[in-house]
């Protein structure tokens, strides 16, 4: 009854959607979690067998796909979530917040421990997709459609294909705000920086063809001067 009453508060704390408790009893979160705490409970009793059945049943319903051995912390929310894959090996802290179609998964190459380690109060974005066995560092946010392949320092937004850092030292926890709109461009920015390093090398090749003809003009002029003393 306590990890009903907790669901309930985590989904309408950042669910402006639901408007009553018994709406959480629809939502795919709340089913994903439920199914997903009864079948880490057989995981770990080693009844694999039984953990995946009650698994699969809760990605039927939900779309939602948590591997019965991924270790999830509290607080933890996924907002619409079809499509969210969580593998065997992910491990993943308090109050972190998962969009649609974000994938916790491993490059299919590694042993042992091959999903990421996702740190204390993070944010996914949708269609993010994390893959490999490193860390993402608490209070951080992962933007919509990035590919992070690489360790993620605490406190960073990253963004892009492949994920890159493009932002430190954020000043609130994004559960807090789950405010995934505003972020960074770094191919904007980065267009923006040649613009303006195109538009100085352009006012300084009109410079020197200005150079240049003053120096063709004074030329032309001392050789006229030498010519007309040159003549008899």
């Amino acid at each position: 009854m306590g990890f009903i009453k907790e669901e309930i508060k985590i989904i309408r704390e950042r669910d402006p959607a639901i408007h009553s408790n018994m709406e959480v009893f629809l939502y795919p979160s709340f089913r994903a979690m439920l199914h997903y705490r009864i079948a880490h409970k057989l995981y770990l009793k080693k009844h694999y067998f039984l953990a995946r059945y009650v698994s699969q049943r809760g990605v039927r319903k939900t779309g939602i796909e948590i591997h019965p051995g991924a270790q999830i912390g509290k607080g933890f929310f996924v907002d619409h979530g079809n499509g969210v894959i969580i593998g065997e090996t992910a491990v993943v802290g308090d109050n972190v917040t998962l969009y649609q179609g974000v994938t916790l998964g491993g490059t299919g190459k590694e042993h042992g421990k091959r999903h990421p380690t996702v740190g204390n109060n993070v944010m996914i974005s949708a269609g993010a997709k994390v893959l490999g066995s490193f860390k993402i560092g608490d209070n951080s946010k992962i933007g919509a459609g990035s590919v992070v392949l690489s360790e993620v320092p605490p406190n960073s937004t990253v963004v892009g294909v492949p994920g890159r850092v493009v932002k430190r030292f954020n000043v609130q926890s994004p559960h807090n705000n789950l405010n995934h709109n505003d972020l960074p461009d770094p191919v904007r920015e980065d267009i923006t920086c040649l613009q303006k390093a195109n538009s100085v090398l352009t006012t300084r090749l009109l410079e020197l063809e200005d150079e240049m003809k003053l120096l063709r003009h004074q030329l032309e002029k001392y050789e006229k001067g030498i010519e007309e003393k040159d003549e008899p």
